[in-house]
This record gives structure tokens, sequence and C-alpha cells, in this order.
């Protein structure tokens, strides 16, 4: 089960230098000028999570395997991307197929680093982005509900309900508004998400900041973060150069380096937890002798469904899932503990997955 994040923003706003730090590779080249990103750079990275080193500790596992969130660096955009400019719909076309995005946005003054609008203004920058994706949406979506609208006026059920769906995002579209905030019931979620409309992507605002800002954020970060806050979207303030820095070290310089910049971890950590909390996404776990090992699954998952993230043949056999609470597990140092004091449960079908079960799963072949 993949998930991914794009990384997008205007030109020389620090998107490549911050994939550079996420995959501790040089794979993306960060210069100074407009698409030095032409192709969109793939990057794998683990997801931080302390639970993982004490569950192993506990079971003496020979290693530990922590669950993965997929980071696509996307050349950057331009006013009139929407239109074709600056290699605009190939970028458009890339946005497309990731989960969500990371909206990376220049928090900082340095006057060796060009603006491609001459000027620092990090939530005009969001809005110029926004505005070429909702003008993209808008056109995609007038194109598809022409000849959805006979299909509709015949009488087909499902081209009617999508047909409800698209003028529900083109009403709100046209309004200056983002797809995302289209009320939706549950069950039209997922017709939704099929879509494919770059302003339904859930967002997270990236604030890069000058290093001495790095623990503290800005001015121009705190305009961002009230932004984020009335559009009931993330923020995350960080420093892409000391990320940079920070992923060419070993672990004691590391905590050395950030320690004296007042920072009790990187920043890395709290965007990709960012970014996996971004896409609804919960962890549970998988331990014992051989190796500890975290497991993505969307929030709202059922037993059945995490047991196919490991191989299809459990879930299709599943029968019932030994389940310990990450704490109770903890608290009882391990599974003997936790049986004793009766947190060991046998969950059946319908049981809903909570963030850091400890799980083992049952099922017939």
């Amino acid at each position: 089960m993949g998930f991914k994040c794009g990384i997008v923003g205007l030109p020389n706003v620090g998107k490549s230098t911050l994939f550079n730090a996420l995959t501790q590779t040089a794979a993306a080249q960060a210069a100074n000028y407009p698409f030095c990103t032409i192709e969109p750079n793939v990057g794998d990275v683990a997801v931080p999570d302390e639970r993982l080193g004490k569950l192993s500790a506990i079971a003496k596992s020979a290693q530990i395997l922590p669950t993965r969130i997929t980071f696509v660096d996307i050349a950057g955009l331009v006013r009139g991307a929407s239109k074709g400019e600056g290699l605009g719909n190939q970028f458009l076309a890339n946005i497309r197929e990731v989960d969500a995005i990371v909206h990376v946005l220049r928090c900082f003054v340095d006057d060796d680093v060009t603006h491609v609008e001459n000027r620092i203004d990090p939530v005009s920058d969001a809005d110029t982005v926004e505005t070429e994706l909702m003008l993209s949406d808008l056109d995609s979506l007038e194109r598809r509900i022409k000849p959805l609208e006979k299909k509709a006026n015949s009488g087909e059920k499902e081209a009617k309900e999508q047909l409800a769906l698209m003028q529900k995002a083109v009403a709100l579209l046209r309004a200056g508004k983002a797809a995302r905030q289209v009320e939706l019931t549950p069950e039209e979620r997922e017709p939704f998400r099929q879509l494919q409309l770059l302003t339904g992507k859930p967002v997270l605002y990236v604030c890069n900041v000058e290093e001495a800002s790095a623990a503290t954020g800005n001015a121009l970060s705190k305009r961002v973060e009230e932004m984020a806050k009335m559009q009931s979207a993330g923020a995350v303030v960080i420093s892409a150069r000391i990320e940079e820095e920070v992923a060419q070290l070993d672990e004691t310089e590391r905590l050395d380096f950030l320690s004296s910049l007042g920072l009790k971890e990187p920043g890395l950590n709290r965007l990709i937890r960012a970014g996996y909390d971004l896409l609804g996404l919960i962890t549970f776990f998988t331990v014992g002798p051989k190796e500890t090992r975290a497991w993505t699954v969307t929030q709202g998952s059922r037993a059945p469904q995490a047991a196919g993230v490991i191989h299809t043949d459990f879930e299709h056999g599943f029968i019932r899932a030994e389940t310990i609470a990450y704490a109770d597990y903890i608290a009882g140092n391990g599974e003997a503990g936790a049986r004793e004091a009766g947190k060991f449960r046998l969950e059946g079908k319908d049981y809903i997955v909570a963030d850091g079960d400890v799980m083992h799963f049952r099922f017939n072949t």
C-alpha cells in the first residue's frame, strides 16, 4: 500500500533542498534557477516512530522495520501553469498522481536567491499556486460535465451521482474556493476522490525559514500558520538548509547540532509525521524475535484489511486478530504480561484497528 505526498511550490522556495534532506541523497538538483527539476524525483522515507525501539527492546527483535511514505519532488509552478506556462501541463499531471500536497512556501529573505515574482510574500505565493490548481480543476470538470449531462438526463443513476458531485465542486471553484472544501457524505468520499481533482487533495504548508528561525518561526511563517488555520490545513516550520546539513551527520553529531540550535529533533521528523497524518493514516505493529515491524492502514480500517496489508491471503482467510494496545504491551513488558493483566484480546472481522495496536493474525490457508 503506497502513499505519496507531492512537494510543490513556486521555483526557488527550497523544494529540492527539502527533498534532498528527506531522502538523504543529492538526487534532486537544488539550483538557483526555475525549472531545475524537470522530472519528478521520488523518494521513499521511513516514518519516525519511537514506539518501534521500545517494542523491539522488549521482544529482543533481530531487526526493526519502520513503515514508509513516498515523497515526490515536483518542479516549480508559475503563474499561468494551468494554461501551460513554464511546463505547467506536465507539472499539473505530476501533482494529479499524488495523494496529498506538501506546499513549500518561502519564508526567508535572501538577496542571493531570486524569487520568480521578485517579492517575498508566502501567502501570495500560496494563492498563486492554489489559483493555478483551481483553474486546472475547473477546466477539467467543465470538459467532463457536458457529456455526463447527456447520460444523466437519460436516467443513468451513476452518471447522475457523479454529475451532482462535479457540480458541487464547480460551484466552489467558481467562487474561488478549493474543491477540498466540498461537504461530502461518507458514501460520496470515494467517488469524489476518484475525480482526481488537484484542489481536492489535503494540503500541508511547509514554512521554509532561515536557520535562525528554525526553532521559533518568524513573522512570515506566522502569517502562513494563520492562513492554514483558516483553511483547517496543517503547517510546519522548517529550515530546509539546516535539514540538508543534518541529513549528512551521524547520530551523535546530529543531536549536538540540533541542540545548539534549540531543536529537539529534525524538522523532517515533524514533516514526515504531519504528511502521514495528512493522509489519514495510522500504524499497527507486528512484534517478534525475528522483527518488529510497523504497518500502515487508513483510519477506520477493519482487522481483515490490516491483515491484507501484510499478505492478501491473510485477508481472504481471516479468522481473528490477536490484539494488544501499545500502552498495554509496554506496561506488561510484552505479550505474556499483557495476557496476565487481561489486556490480550481476540478481535473479529468488524474490529476497527487503533493506532499502535500490536497484532497477530490467525487465518485459513
